[in-house]
């Protein structure tokens, strides 16, 4: 295994990073591990500002994290990332979360796709400088398994919210982040009080702007595992999630 095919960031769990507990919260996770993706890309060629001068650009699809723990304020942590699977329109990215002793403290899985900026529709990878994104494909473990398929049958929202400027992001609809924000919101607090995230899951299904109203559908499936439908103007599904607690 090249290691020039991981790369490895390092962090500090900044204290307004972190949540009442001390410890780092999803979304500031979530943006990391999408930064770290970013800087990997950027790093071997295919990052989006190069994508961006022929007017294309990396959309998240999937993502999956998986935590033992979560860094706690102050405390160093570094991601690893890596290209497990390139296929001619998604391609799979891996990440592992380690500890200030270099201890894997959790995974994550994430797919995505170039998408053209004019038609909103996927291109094909395998044509990206010749194929070359597949020159950084590695064999590197990650112990967690893959997304799941999510099916929310609850027909009442549980939460109804309009997208607002601080959601918007640069593509100019809600941020993929945002997102994980809102749904971890669904949750009173004294949930998060005795029990940790163990898994969270999010599959983006269409985007959503400015103004649309949000409407969050909640069913637990067993114990202290939730499945999570987002739709936008009581239509449309945008985003759904899974949350297991422990």
């Amino acid at each position: 295994m090249s290691e020039n095919k991981v790369g490895t960031y390092k962090f500090v769990a900044e204290p307004f990073h972190c949540d009442f507990s001390g410890k780092l919260t999803m979304s500031v996770l979530g943006n990391h591990l999408l930064n770290c993706a970013g800087f990997h890309a950027a790093d071997r060629g295919f990052g989006i500002a190069t994508l961006n001068e022929n007017h294309y650009t990396w959309v998240l699809s999937r993502l999956a994290v998986e935590l033992k723990d979560m860094p706690c304020q102050y405390e160093d942590f570094s991601i690893q990332t890596w290209v497990e699977n390139v296929y001619r329109l998604f391609t799979d990215r891996n990440f592992a979360i380690l500890d200030k002793e270099g201890k894997a403290v959790g995974y994550a899985r994430s797919v995505w796709a170039m998408i053209s900026m004019e038609t909103r529709k996927p291109a094909d990878l395998l044509t990206l400088h010749g194929g070359g994104i597949t020159d950084y494909v590695c064999d590197k473990e990650c112990p967690i398994s893959k997304p799941g398929r999510i099916k929310v049958a609850e027909k009442a929202p549980v939460s109804e919210y309009r997208a607002r400027y601080s959601d918007i992001d640069i593509n100019g609809h809600v941020n993929s982040i945002k997102y994980i924000e809102h749904i971890l919101d669904l949750f009173p607090i004294e949930l998060f009080e005795k029990r940790r995230i163990k898994r969270f899951e999010m599959a983006y299904v269409a985007e959503s702007y400015y103004g649309d109203t949000l409407s969050f559908y909640r069913e637990e499936v067993r114990e202290n595992e939730y499945d999570i439908e987002v739709k936008k103007n009581d239509a449309d599904v945008v985003v759904r999630s899974k949350v297991i607690f422990i």
